[in-house]
């Protein structure tokens, strides 16, 4: 793994295309192996792996086609996923339906219950009133971390963002990446617990940054 080649290809990401959907959800689920709320709704037995990875494999081979804009250095590694809000609401009822399995084992049945109030505290906090960027997943692969790569990422699309002058929005469960956010501009609007026994979440709010002429 080249990290400095990694760094500088994160400045000028490439678009994630179907051809490399399945690295991209390889590099996520990696990425999100430790994240405290896929642990607290993932399941707990020896299948947790596998089932993050079919569920990244899912939501990617949904969405490289679709609304969100899947980013990734060209060497791989890391990947941020982001989405419109005018893009977000409700899925018909057969989208959901043909979801359930892969949630399912994505939770199992013990914790199933648990991705629901996640999902309902999420919907709740999320300002819904004003058009944003919402920066659904930001990863970065557990031997490329702590060297600035999704920070670069992260930088190459609040530029784009500035420049059209419109807000981002994300949440985040892990409490050393709020200061990461910060630095970029990211303010926490809000900390919720989507029930008493789950990790903390913060929400946060970019206003975008005037450009210098």
């Amino acid at each position: 793994m080249d990290i400095e080649l990694m760094r500088l290809s994160a400045e000028a990401p490439e678009a994630a295309i179907a051809a490399n959907a399945d690295s991209v959800a390889q590099d996520l689920a990696d990425a999100f192996a430790l994240d405290p709320l896929f642990c607290w709704f993932g399941r707990a037995d020896g299948r947790r792996d596998a089932a993050r990875l079919a569920f990244f494999r899912h939501l990617m081979n949904a969405v490289v086609r679709g609304p969100a804009e899947v980013v990734r250095p060209s060497t791989g590694g890391a990947a941020a996923v982001w989405i419109s809000s005018e893009a977000l609401g409700a899925l018909p009822l057969h989208r959901e339906l043909q979801g359930l399995p892969m949630l399912l084992g994505l939770t199992g049945w013990s914790r199933f219950w648990r991705l629901l109030q996640l999902r309902d505290a999420m919907d709740r906090h999320h300002p819904m009133d004003r058009p944003h960027a919402y920066l659904w997943f930001l990863g970065v692969t557990p031997g490329a971390q702590g060297h600035g790569v999704g920070s670069r990422l992260l930088k190459a699309k609040i530029d784009q963002l500035d420049a059209a002058r419109r807000p981002a929005f994300l949440e985040t469960a892990t409490e050393r990446n709020v200061s990461l956010y910060r630095r970029h501009g990211f303010e926490v609007v809000a900390e919720y617990r989507p029930s008493a026994d789950a990790p903390l979440n913060w929400a946060m709010w970019r206003n975008p940054r005037r450009v210098a002429p």
